[in-house]
């Protein structure tokens, strides 16, 4: 950690903030404390560092879960996946999120110091220091909370243990030897910087609370006008506290103890309702990745990053080799078979399955999110059983599906890739989706009091009902047998699955869930008259203390009052 803060002293990487009226060189391109204080460009891009490292929609740490095969075998995510996750080698390690934790409060630093003036104006200069100051608080305990959800875990003596919260800027040779809180301790820490940052900031940008009723329109919308609309906003914030809620909640941690599902549910539901209530789901919220308009849908796109330019990165790695992409994230039958019928029964339950048509009648997500044998996808057809694509390329061999599955979700269908170029599309990077904010009010409610247990009026088999017929599920005829809390639970954990597939959720849930890390990923083959099931693709081979994950071993090694977590 030492090694990250020496680098803060302070080289700022923004492009810009060097004044074009500063032509003299600064030795060795660094800039002090006093000279950053001195613009206020330059002080704003300390705050802009803390929003680096948001955790990415797009790590696809599937391909190590029951979700996913990746088929590319120097990947990471697949190495741990097959026993190689140790203290060492843990590509899920968020420690490296403190250096952004320690950016905020070098930022909180310079605003207590009162030397920056954001606007000559007096009033515009209060509504600035107050809007940045909220959102270096809600940055540092985001980036904690990164660190908690892939470091908390028990020590030897069975303790739950948190993270080291830090609060302010601390200097190369001072102590970073501190010891880990306690989980809860962290989690009201995290809790208290976002209720802090509830106070500062506006619910959204270019909208007038009525706390600032009685600002000039003029002097609000330059503080706090829509140009700002990527930043953290309190409506982004309770969504923030509700996902930290719901992952403190869960069994592998305080397990229903205190009343965090009751925080989870009453923070998700009180955005929903702002929103419209439960009929407010984005209709097109399931395909919210396809287009120039859907990508930048307000309506399931909570918090977004900047929209790339054109480019076709995600398309090369993902396409069927037959369409010029690597296939690298293969779509297990573990997944397929949790998509259920079109009338919402679970295919174990249905007269209507037939595997030697498993695609037939199904719920029409799966067509939206995984490439099936003989599907078109990407401008071919791709045939990954016996005959295969093109020279065979999509069928199941090395290098190419491993499961006899491809990845749909996330990819734009309009770009197409030659052997003289690709044309690349816009994209998005969502780090908050309504969807999301939906299944938290669902499983919290659910736990709280039931399928029917209502929050702010809206209860679990609301939300599910919504979820499931926009998907086009309807009839629903499975929904109206559901009536116990526990029958709720699995749905609602299905649904979360099938919703919020490849988007990194997976890995994390089955952790806080507690539930099998190691079912064997499995695939499904048609040889040319039948399809034929391939029991096991790839066994997962994750210790049984792998629900909590490892503390880095250097860290531990030069902290004497780190504790590592049991089994490492």
């Amino acid at each position: 950690m030492k090694n990250l803060i020496k680098y803060i002293l302070i080289v700022l990487v923004f492009a810009g903030m060097i004044g074009c009226d500063t032509l003299e060189p600064i030795d060795e391109n660094r800039l002090t404390l006093d000279d950053v204080k001195e613009f206020p460009g330059r002080s704003e891009g300390v705050l802009l560092n803390a929003y680096t490292g948001l955790v990415s929609q797009l790590t696809f740490s599937d391909g190590a879960t029951d979700d996913a095969v990746n088929n590319q075998l120097n990947n990471s995510f697949k190495r741990i996946a097959n026993g190689e996750l140790n203290a060492q080698f843990n590509p899920a390690s968020r420690w490296n999120n403190y250096e952004r934790v320690f950016w905020a409060n070098r930022f909180l630093e310079i605003l207590d110091s009162g030397e920056v003036t954001w606007a000559q104006d007096e009033v515009a200069n209060s509504l600035f220091n107050d809007r940045l100051k909220g959102e270096a608080l809600a940055l540092r305990g985001l980036h904690h909370f990164y660190v908690l959800q892939a470091h908390a875990g028990k020590n030897d003596s069975g303790e739950l243990l948190g993270v080291p919260y830090f609060k302010d800027f601390i200097e190369p040779n001072e102590n970073f030897n501190v010891p880990r809180l306690s989980f809860q301790a962290t989690v009201d820490a995290i809790m208290k910087d976002f209720d802090d940052a509830l106070e500062l900031l506006p619910t959204d940008y270019g909208v007038k609370d009525s706390k600032y009723d009685e600002i000039d329109d003029g002097i609000y919308n330059r503080v706090n006008g829509s140009q700002y609309n990527l930043r953290l906003s309190g409506r982004i914030v309770k969504a923030l506290k509700a996902r930290l809620a719901l992952f403190a909640a869960s069994p592998s941690f305080l397990n229903g103890q205190g009343n965090y599902y009751t925080i989870a549910a009453e923070n998700a539901a009180e955005i929903i309702e702002l929103n419209g209530g439960v009929s407010s789901l984005a209709p097109n919220g399931n395909e919210f990745y396809i287009n120039d308009t859907n990508v930048e849908d307000p309506n399931e796109s909570l918090w977004r990053g900047s929209l790339s330019g054109n480019t076709a990165t995600l398309e090369l790695r993902m396409f069927p080799p037959s369409v010029n992409g690597r296939g690298e994230i293969n779509p297990t039958q573990n997944l397929v078979d949790a998509f259920p019928m079109n009338d919402g029964r679970p295919i174990t339950d249905s007269d209507q399955y037939d595997p030697q048509s498993p695609y037939a009648n199904r719920d029409p997500r799966l067509e939206k999110y995984i490439v099936v044998n003989g599907a078109t996808f990407g401008g071919g057809t791709i045939n990954t059983g016996f005959k295969g694509g093109i020279d065979r390329v999509d069928s199941i061999q090395q290098s190419s599906t491993t499961t006899g599955y491809y990845l749909k979700k996330l990819l734009r269908p309009d770009v197409t890739i030659t052997s003289q170029g690709s044309s690349g599309k816009i994209h998005a990077n969502v780090y908050f989706r309504y969807t999301e904010l939906f299944l938290i009010l669902a499983e919290a409610a659910n736990e709280i009091g039931g399928p029917d247990f209502k929050v702010k009026g809206i209860s679990a088999l609301d939300v599910i009902s919504e979820i499931r017929k926009r998907a086009d599920i309807t009839p629903d005829n499975y929904i109206g047998t559901i009536t116990t809390k526990e029958a709720m639970r699995e749905l609602i954990r299905n649904e979360r699955r099938l919703e919020l597939c490849f988007e990194g959720h997976r890995f994390w849930d089955l952790r806080r869930w507690g539930v099998s890390l190691t079912e064997t990923a499995r695939g499904y083959f048609f040889d040319g008259s039948n399809y034929v099931e391939l029991p096991s693709v790839e066994e997962r081979n994750f210790q049984s203390n792998a629900i909590y994950l490892p503390i880095p071993n250097n860290e531990i090694i030069k902290f004497s009052e780190l504790e590592q977590n049991n089994g490492w």
